[in-house]
């Protein structure tokens, strides 16, 4: 099953009502200079609201190990999304003093940089698009071929321009983890639109359902095959008579 993530989140109601339609994880931006930026009154509302009902994951650039590890206890985080050019060290040092799971991102511009995720032993692996000077939400895609490539043994969430119209395909093709949505389902930055959440939450469910389908298929064409034959006979037993 791939799970879906909506980041951005600036509107506790709006991370409440995200949950009830059945998303795994709600983001919010602890990063000052976002567009959707989020207030730690309102994080630490969304925090309260969504206790073990999802994922608490809040984003951070390049920002102080001190400042993380403040903001993840007081918003109740159960994990620490970092998308700026943090090392491995760092990342398991957030793990240690937050007791957080770390889920460490990377703008993808070429097969390189997904390779330069393997020294990251962290929960989860978050591949993004690369747009210059913008270290996340976008609305861009990038290349999913390059996301294939990620063979590090560690879970996949997928981003970048993501929305209810293209994440059948994306799915299709990266088979990840999870999904991470933002602009795909806004109105505008920080303001979430709900009926597109409901639409890309069933998007995801489909496209699930058709993987599960045509992995179904050749098991079940192969149980047809041998329904057909006469009773009793194996499928070598024509070919064993037509050589007598």
């Amino acid at each position: 099953m791939t799970r879906v993530k909506v980041c951005g989140l600036t509107d506790p109601d709006q991370a409440l009502a995200c949950a009830d339609l059945g998303v795994w994880a709600v983001g919010f931006v602890l990063w000052p200079h976002s567009p959707r930026a989020c207030s730690v009154e309102a994080a630490e509302a969304i925090g309260q609201l969504l206790k073990r009902r999802a994922e608490v994951v809040g984003v951070f650039v390049d920002q102080p190990l001190d400042e993380i590890v403040w903001l993840a206890d007081r918003c109740l985080l159960t994990a620490v999304q970092l998308h700026g050019h943090e090392g491995p060290a760092f990342c398991a040092e957030v793990a240690r003093r937050t007791g957080c799971k770390v889920v460490k991102a990377v703008r993808v511009r070429d097969a390189a940089t997904v390779r330069s995720l393997q020294p990251y032993h962290v929960d989860y692996h978050l591949l993004d698009a690369y747009v210059p000077g913008t270290p996340g939400g976008t609305g861009a895609t990038f290349n999913w071929e390059l996301a294939r490539m990620h063979d590090h043994g560690v879970p996949v969430i997928l981003a970048g321009g993501l929305n209810p119209d293209n994440v059948a395909a994306a799915i299709a093709a990266v088979r990840p983890f999870a999904v991470d949505v933002s602009s795909g389902v806004e109105r505008r930055p920080g303001d979430k639109d709900l009926a597109r959440v409901r639409e890309l939450v069933a998007a995801v469910a489909a496209a699930d359902r058709e993987l599960a389908h045509e992995a179904e298929m050749p098991a079940t064409q192969s149980q047809t095959s041998a329904a057909q034959l006469p009773h009793g006979r194996s499928p070598l037993a024509g070919a064993k008579a037509g050589r007598r």
